[in-house]
């Protein structure tokens, strides 16, 4: 049988137009793709059930931190978690996961990040890590470190990793984290130089392996938007003291009603 030459060669020539059209469009749109805010009004007023006080940390002219610290019921806290959450809506959304916490007696500090809730300006990689690094510091003015938990959430995980490698906790606590930026990008277009490609590295990975407390992980099995196998490469860097806890069928949104995830937090906040 004859090939047609001609045709061979259209066809690839429409395939490599397809190829690039579609890398031209995840590197440019990597930022939609990667973060979905919902942004709310200055005036918005919260309507959390936990008791609460808003602050509104001027940065410069542009960005505006945006942070909520949630009280415990016990009028002197036993500690504080800084919850750096993930990369969609805002604060209101993330609150419906730290009633845990707040039971046990520690007060809860989450931020918006830039263009997210009340939070203003514009996002960039450097922007999460100092702005994150601000609230720490606030934090450290108040708590000695053996009070202070860091907790990262899917996006979160890897803000809450570099503020763990910069600075001193009790614990570094990480829900569906993954290795990198653009390793995570691999798991979907591994067929593009995702490496090459990404705006955005945050790179867990090299976060994790200079903290030196402990670090205890969090992943389901089933989870469909960072997948297992991407959270466990970074097991070889896990340190005797860390843990990675496996939550069997447990996807990227159901963690925190699992009996493993309630039993573990139940022991490692006493």
């Amino acid at each position: 049988m004859r090939i047609n030459k001609k045709l061979l060669f259209n066809w690839l020539k429409i395939l490599l137009i397809i190829y690039g059209a579609i890398g031209i469009a995840l590197y440019y749109l990597q930022e939609v793709f990667l973060f979905h805010p919902a942004k709310l009004p200055s005036q918005y007023q919260y309507t959390f059930a936990q008791k609460y006080t808003e602050v509104n940390i001027a940065v410069n002219t542009t960005d505006t931190i945006n942070l909520i610290q949630f009280k415990p019921a016990d009028s002197i806290p036993k500690g504080i978690i800084i919850y750096y959450h993930g990369n969609k809506n805002n604060i209101a959304h993330y609150a419906n996961y730290i009633a845990p916490f707040l039971l046990k007696g520690y007060e809860v500090w989450m931020q918006d990040y830039p263009g997210f809730g009340k939070s203003t300006g514009t996002i960039t990689e450097a922007k999460l890590y100092s702005q994150a690094m601000q609230i720490k510091k606030l934090a450290d003015a108040i708590y000695l470190p053996n009070q202070i938990v860091l907790y990262g959430k899917s996006l979160g995980t890897g803000i809450a990793a570099y503020v763990a490698s910069q600075s001193q906790a009790k614990l570094l606590l990480l829900e569906t984290p993954y290795y990198s930026i653009p390793s995570l990008f691999n798991q979907y277009a591994c067929i593009y130089p995702t490496k090459a490609m990404a705006k955005y590295i945050i790179p867990t990975h090299t976060f994790i392996a200079t903290v030196a407390y402990p670090i205890i992980i969090f992943h389901g099995t089933s989870d469909g938007v960072i997948p297992y196998k991407e959270a466990q490469k970074l097991l070889p860097i896990l340190k005797p003291t860390d843990a990675f806890i496996t939550v069997p069928n447990g996807t990227h949104h159901n963690i925190n009603s699992s009996k493993i995830y309630y039993k573990s937090i139940d022991s490692l906040l006493p």
